[in-house]
């Protein structure tokens, strides 16, 4: 019990000052931090994530008699609940409940900020296969209050929606998630953002004209123990129509992320990971020089801490079962997939005798015919024969 107050005493003070989710490669279901699987939720499970990331960088404020430094800090904390609808279909909401928008001309922070809602459809693949294969549909809502929020993916304040496709592999079908696994990401994101009015200030404002669109990418790699699970993630974007030039996030960014989850209890699992930007950060591509306070500032952060609590709230039975309990249903689910493997061996192995017998037909009819053209080639000699009796006279 005191290790469950301790880690809710950390969750709050957290949740409180510095949390912060990755737009839409938020993942709070099966898989990644950031990189989603292929996996859906069992059927009747419910899952909340908390996540946090945070951003700070020291920036210089001139002018004509002063010149001061200055601490930027980029936060943002959300939640994500997800539900195994079936075996094949989840559903996902995600509200970000805090960010951070610098913006001078308000309290500089959305409450609430933009809400997600997704669909996963996924656990697809042959049984016993190390492959599972899927897909998601997210929609992001625009809730808050400010949108082009610099250190953040461009956001247009519209109803944007993602489509992408997921695969998974894992190196033992049995146990997936107890072996080495692989996830791969690709998504097509539209903005939907055309007559947008996308500004800074008063006084500088373009209408966007173009559908802004982008691909999101991302693959990850887990190495699972039994009390700490290792990852590394690499992910990114690639603007196929980039924004007009007041957009803070012009640029393509890729993050390398390497992460450690501790699994503290059955129902609870704590994530810890740090974002590195590959992708070069002054490559500033936006025109904003009527704010001089951004002067220097990348358009992406140059680092990142992430940190996540997963929670399983239902079904309540996780918080009573025992580790037999746990042995014996992973025993029973191995035995139904051996059953399965084991049919669809006979079944391959009666098709191979059908085919062999098939063959030894053909192969027997094929020597009658022989039988029969021999024949029929004898019996021709032979009327010819008879037909000119003279021919075999000296």
């Amino acid at each position: 019990m005191k290790l469950l107050r301790l880690t809710l005493i950390i969750l709050g003070i957290i949740f409180c000052t510095a949390s912060q989710t990755t737009a839409l490669m938020l993942n709070g279901g099966r898989g990644l931090m950031h990189v989603k699987s292929a996996w859906s939720l069992k059927p009747g499970f419910l899952t909340m994530y908390m996540h946090s990331r945070f951003f700070g960088k020291v920036g210089q404020i001139s002018s004509a008699t002063v010149q001061s430094a200055v601490t930027y800090w980029d936060v943002q904390g959300s939640f994500s609940f997800n539900y195994g609808i079936n075996q094949h279909i989840e559903l996902a909401l995600s509200p970000i409940m805090y960010q951070d928008n610098h913006k001078p001309s308000s309290k500089g922070y959305n409450i609430p900020d933009d809400i997600f809602l997704g669909l996963k459809f996924g656990s697809y693949g042959s049984k016993g296969s190390s492959l599972t294969y899927g897909g998601a549909l997210t929609f992001r809502f625009p809730t808050a209050e400010h949108h082009n929020v610099i250190f953040e993916p461009y956001s247009a304040g519209t109803v944007e929606v993602e489509a992408a496709g997921l695969l998974t592999y894992s190196r033992d079908p049995l146990y997936p998630e107890d072996a080495l696994n692989v996830h791969f990401n690709l998504g097509y994101v539209n903005h939907n953002d055309v007559g947008q009015k996308l500004s800074l200030n008063a006084e500088d404002t373009v209408h966007v004209n173009s559908m802004s669109q982008e691909l999101l990418y991302g693959v990850g790699v887990k190495i699972p123990s039994t009390q700490f699970d290792f990852s590394i993630e690499l992910y990114g974007n690639a603007f196929m129509q980039k924004p007009p030039k007041t957009a803070y996030s012009l640029e393509n960014y890729l993050f390398f992320s390497p992460g450690i989850t501790y699994k503290a209890y059955r129902w609870l699992s704590i994530d810890f990971a740090a974002d590195f930007l590959l992708s070069n950060s002054q490559n500033d591509e936006s025109e904003y020089d009527f704010l001089p306070r951004f002067h220097g500032m990348p358009n992406y952060p140059s680092w990142r801490v992430n940190m996540g609590f997963r929670f399983i709230l239902l079904p309540i039975t996780t918080y009573r079962v025992s580790e037999k309990d746990i042995l014996m249903r992973k025993a029973e689910s191995r035995r139904e997939l051996f059953e399965q493997i084991i049919k669809e061996q006979r079944e391959t192995e009666s098709a191979e005798e059908e085919l062999d017998r098939i063959k030894e037909e053909r192969r027997k009819a094929e020597r009658e015919l022989e039988r029969l053209r021999r024949i029929l080639e004898g019996e021709a000699r032979k009327k010819q024969k008879d037909s000119n009796p003279k021919q075999d006279e000296p």
